[in-house]
Order: structure tokens, then sequence, then C-alpha cells
């Protein structure tokens, strides 16, 4: 087995490990236009300032065009608040912070409104997925909790 392979393998381990004997409790996706993100920082320089945290912007204009990660993140904030049952009207953008582990797989800290919500829906941690093309960004979350 490559190096890559034992990577990935022990990666899966240590992802089935994290949901052993729990449960998801809820579950959101979004999908977002890269253009439209685009056209957004462009129109309104402040976007980026209201809806990302300073992490997640420094992260974001790491990349010559940042529109594509920015994107990612604004769908992973709206599929949380999906998987919340808010709706965008739920916590400010802010709160939820696409983080990266120390491996690099992406993850989420919530803070405010959005961490109370998340409480009393029972989640004490959350699973993600992103991807993103020139053109489009997706996120998958799924809120994990205790059995009841």
């Amino acid at each position: 087995m490559s190096q890559g392979d034992e990577r990935i393998a022990a990666s899966a381990a240590d992802a089935a490990r994290q949901v052993l004997g729990r449960v998801v409790v809820c579950a959101g996706t979004d999908l977002v236009d890269v253009d439209d993100i685009r056209a957004l920082l462009a129109r309104q320089p402040r976007f980026a300032d209201r809806h990302f945290t300073p992490g997640e912007r420094a992260y974001c204009l790491l990349d010559r065009d940042p529109a594509q990660r920015f994107a990612v993140r604004f769908a992973a904030k709206e599929a949380v608040l999906k998987a919340l049952g808010t709706g965008l009207s739920g916590a400010a953008l802010r709160e939820i912070e696409v983080v990266r582990g120390p491996s690099g797989p992406p993850a989420l800290a919530l803070a405010g409104r959005a961490a109370t919500l998340a409480e009393a829906a029972g989640v004490d941690s959350w699973l993600i997925t992103l991807t993103h093309s020139r053109h489009l960004a997706y996120a998958f979350v799924a809120g994990v909790g205790r059995p009841s």
C-alpha cells in the first residue's frame, strides 16, 4: 500500500471512529454559483468582512482567484443553517466558520446563536464535505449527536 493509500485508509478509519455509536440529527446541503460570489465580492467590497471570519478571509485570499474558496464556504454556512432548520435568518454567517483541520480536511466551528441552535438540536459535532469547480461550489454538512 502506498503512503497516499495509507493516509486515506487512516483518515477513513478516523472518520468512522468519530461517528461510531452516534447519530446524524440533522443534515443540510447547498450549491453556490462561483460567478455570483465573484460579482458580489467586486460589487460589495465589505461582503467578505460581513460574512466571513478573519481566518476564512485570510485562507481564501491565499488563492489567485479567491471566489471559489469564498463560494464553497458560503455554501457550507448556508448548509449549516438549513440543517438547523432556520435558513439565512437563523444566525449571522460569521458565527459559522469553516476551519482547516491539522491534516487539511475542513471542519466547522460555531459560535453565538449558531452554536446555541446546534446545541438545542442535539448536535455536538459536524461532518462536512466541500467541493468546487470554476463555476459551482457545493457543501454537505451533517450534525452528529448522541442517541437519546
